[in-house]
């Protein structure tokens, strides 16, 4: 497979916010400063994972740092440090896949981009009737704080959120994938093309352990969402009788309390199988995995950040 470069690309798409019925042009996420790219070995063409203050030059043929053998392994994975780009180990790591609800990062890093915290998002028919998993209770009439519908998007992974805040930002959910691969573009994500807000279902919807990476670290780079998806649980005031809404993260790594774990998403479909994103914060060092139809995503994450850990120290 050729190998694809990545990056995070700092420049805007597409100027405007999105706001109530009619479609809306979609901005893209702030620009981060950038270093020259550093390149770690000599390769065939550097891979690049940013954004952050100093992205640096990954080199797919250098030696792993670690070594893990899988009884299964996943059909793709990277271990590699958020902070300077180098890779620990890698499985496939250009293998083109399907990424099941992975997908809802970059519906998050777009609407964080265009959307107050405090903005109101009006719960449509499409929405409340979005397939598979969902955050459910959305009100008819009632409107909902965007920054609620973000829980709901990135803990329990609700599609209804998904599509309830796409709506928001551009008026449609069509418009707001156009916009996903605009910026996926903008991004050089050469592996991921988007054909949902959701991830739900696989067709055409599809990426690679490098451009994951990238997505996780950009992320983690928004405070808004860095916040979100490191939180284990929420109790958010909700517009439903009770007035609450109980949320859980779907994180296999925060709910078993691996020490450091500080997100990211999780996803699953039959085609995609069990896909995590995770990323831990240990020793003045933050490691970050990405497994693709992994049989065990908590098992085989714990192995390869244990002793990535171990190797860093």
């Amino acid at each position: 497979m050729r190998v694809r470069a990545t990056a995070i690309a700092a420049a805007a798409l597409i100027a405007g916010c999105g706001s109530g019925s009619a479609p809306l042009p979609v901005q893209a996420p702030p620009a981060q400063p950038k270093a020259p790219a550093e390149p770690i070995q000599a390769a065939n063409g550097p891979i690049v994972i940013g954004p952050g203050p100093t992205p640096l030059a990954v080199r797919l043929e250098a030696a792993d740092v670690i070594s893990v053998p899988f009884h299964r392994p996943p059909r793709a994975g990277l271990l590699f440090d958020l902070d300077t780009g180098r890779v620990l180990w890698r499985r496939n790591p250009t293998r083109i896949l399907p990424i099941a609800s992975l997908t809802k990062m970059m519906t998050a890093l777009l609407v964080v981009a265009n959307g107050r915290p405090e903005a109101r998002v009006r719960i449509t028919k499409e929405a409340r009737q979005a397939p598979g998993s969902r955050v459910g209770l959305l009100p008819k009439k009632k409107p909902v704080r965007l920054e609620s519908l973000l829980y709901g998007l990135l803990l329990p992974s609700g599609n209804d959120a998904a599509h309830a805040l796409a709506q928001k930002v551009s008026g449609s959910s069509r418009a707001f994938v156009t916009a996903m691969n605009a910026h996926a573009q903008g991004m050089n994500l050469g592996c991921t093309h988007f054909t949902s807000v959701d991830g739900f279902v696989d067709a055409g919807n599809h990426s690679c352990a490098i451009d994951l990476a990238a997505l996780a670290r950009a992320v983690l780079d928004q405070p808004r969402l860095a916040r979100i998806v490191g939180s284990r649980s929420v109790v958010l005031r909700f517009p439903t009788k009770g007035g609450k809404l109980y949320l859980f993260n779907n994180n296999p790594l925060l709910r078993t309390g691996y020490a450091g774990t500080i997100g990211v998403k999780t996803g699953y479909t039959d085609a995609a199988g069990h896909c995590l994103v995770a990323a831990v914060r240990r020793h003045g060092h933050r490691l970050g995995v990405v497994l693709l139809h992994s049989p065990d995503t908590n098992v085989q994450a714990r192995k390869l950040l244990s002793r990535g850990f171990r190797a860093l120290r």
